[in-house]
This record gives structure tokens, C-alpha cells and sequence, in this order.
């Protein structure tokens, strides 16, 4: 077996084309379109790089980018001040901090400081719970990208039996939750987590989501599984010269791909539809707030 490939540039490029049309109907119905503010503290170069990304994209889609680049001083006093301001700008529609935070700056403060109505990351405590107990809320864009992509391969995933593993608040029990909505039978498999290999063998949907380069392996995949392999690992790359690196999953994808009936590589499968997924929460933050007509995303 031979598994197909989840391409999630494709289906990424296809929502953020939905939610381009999306926001040219509010500009013509409202005279305007969603704002989004991205927050970036620091120098961190990956997040100066995926903030720019994402400035990039929301222009191109057509909705409103506004970024703040604090330096990496920044005190939490000052960001939590800014995150105030972001709350009661009604031009605002999507507040995004980027993470990780310098070491003064309490992430969990900030994170809760952001108006729910606004948190178009999905990470504050009310959306957390609003996911959790399926009362609906803005969703983290990471494990909303991987149902999107679950959802190209098979619109109905009712009884399937699904591993996540991987514990995180940011993928790992938000996916969880998500796939639980959906139905399936989860399991969370993490550190302390007995004989992984086993649990992850009878796993008709694998998600990995760890931070580990290549820990899923070949033996661990039930035949015919849909793999979902959310990490990105930089390891050297010997191949290619002194010092060079390549990107790779939390999936042997090479080997996992003779047995598996789906996956996602790396690049080119989760990763895409983060920021996909974020811009259409902001569209989505949007309409509720205001009570404008919202799109089908």
C-alpha cells in the first residue's frame, strides 16, 4: 500500500480563497472588512518569519492587518495594556500574541487578557471551554486546520477510533475535543501513556502532534490509517553539507506512508492550514461580533 498524500497547501489555499470572497461580500454589504492585529514581542527570528507570513496572507485576502512589533523588553505591564487597547478598538475584530513571549511576560496572563470575542488564536480559558463542552466559540486554528484535512479524506468520521498523541493545550486536547465532536472514539497518548505503539496500531485517524522528529514509525500504523503529523522538526542534514538542515515531522513519512491509507507530509501538510485557519476566524470573529451574515467557511 502506497498512501495518498494530503496535500494542505491545496486545501489551504482553497479556504484562504473563501475567505477572500467572504470579505469582499462584507466590504459590499458593510463597507467594511475584519481587522486583524497581530502582536509580536522580541526578535524571535521563526516568529518574525511567521508573523510576517501571516501579515502577508490577511492583506491578500483582503482583510485589514494591523502589527505591533514591540522590543523584546517589553514589560508585561505594557503588553497587557496594549492588549486592553486591542479589546476596546471596535475596529478590531482578531487579537493575536504571538508565541513564545520573552521570560517577563506570563503567556497564560496575557492570553487571558484577550476579549474572548476576539481570540481568533482559540486559546483563552472561556473558548478552551466552550470547545470542551461543545458550545460553540472561536477554535485553535492548528487542530481546526487537521479536521479540515480529516474532512477531505472522509466527510463522516462517526465511530472511528481516533489517537491524538500529544497532550498540549494548543493541539493536543483541543483536537481531542474536536474529534470527540465529531463522534469518533479519542484516546490521548503522551508521555506516561503504556505501550504507545499498541494504542496507536488500532487508530483509525493518528494525529501526532509531540515534537518529536520521526517517532511514529511504520510497525505503529494500523493498515489503511489516516495520519495526521503536525510536527515540524529542523534536523541536520548531512546530505546536504556541513551544518544544513531539513525539515521533518513526528512521523516517519517515508515508511509510515507503505502502510498508512492517508497523510500529511512535511511541509506542505499542517502547517499551511494554520494560517488559513486563522484568517477565517477572524472572519468568523467578525460577523459575531458585529452581526453581520456570516459566510460558509
Amino acid at each position: 500500500m502506497t498512501a495518498t498524500i494530503i496535500d494542505g497547501s491545496a486545501v489551504a489555499e482553497a479556504l484562504r480563497n473563501r475567505v477572500g470572497e467572504a470579505a469582499a461580500r462584507l466590504q459590499a454589504a458593510y463597507g467594511k472588512s475584519p481587522g486583524l492585529a497581530v502582536v509580536l514581542v522580541g526578535e524571535d527570528p521563526a516568529s518574525r518569519v511567521y508573523v510576517r507570513s501571516k501579515v502577508k496572507m490577511t492583506t491578500a485576502a483582503g482583510l485589514r492587518s494591523i502589527e505591533h512589533v514591540l522590543p523584546a523588553d517589553t514589560s508585561e505591564a505594557a503588553l497587557l495594556a496594549l492588549v486592553a487597547a486591542l479589546n476596546a478598538d471596535p475596529e478590531i475584530d482578531g487579537i493575536l500574541v504571538q508565541l513564545p513571549l520573552p521570560a517577563q511576560i506570563d503567556a497564560d496572563e496575557v492570553i487571558a487578557a484577550i476579549d474572548p470575542a476576539k481570540d481568533v488564536d482559540g486559546f483563552h480559558p472561556v473558548n478552551a471551554g466552550k470547545l470542551a463542552t461543545g458550545t460553540g466559540g472561536l477554535v485553535p486554528c492548528t487542530p481546526l486546520g487537521c479536521l479540515k484535512l480529516l474532512k477531505t479524506v472522509r466527510e463522516d468520521l462517526a465511530g472511528l477510533d481516533a489517537v491524538v498523541v500529544g497532550r498540549s493545550n494548543i493541539v493536543g486536547k483541543p483536537m481531542a475535543a474536536l474529534l470527540l465532536a465529531e463522534s469518533c472514539t479519542v484516546t490521548i497518548a503522551h508521555s506516561r501513556t503504556k505501550d504507545v505503539e499498541a494504542l496507536c496500531r488500532r487508530a483509525d485517524i493518528l494525529v501526532a502532534a509531540v515534537g518529536r522528529p520521526e517517532m511514529v514509525r511504520k510497525d505503529w500504523i494500523k493498515p489503511g490509517a489516516i495520519v495526521i503529523d503536525v510536527g515540524i522538526n529542523r534536523v541536520d542534514d548531512p546530505d546536504k553539507g556541513p551544518g544544513k538542515t531539513r525539515l521533518v515531522g513526528d512521523v516517519a513519512f517515508a515508511e509510515v506512508s507503505e502502510v498508512a491509507g492517508f497523510i500529511t507530509p512535511v511541509p506542505g501538510g499542517v502547517g499551511p492550514m494554520t494560517i488559513a485557519c486563522l484568517l477565517a476566524n477572524t472572519v468568523t470573529a467578525a460577523c459575531a461580533r458585529r452581526g453581520w451574515a456570516a459566510p460558509a467557511l
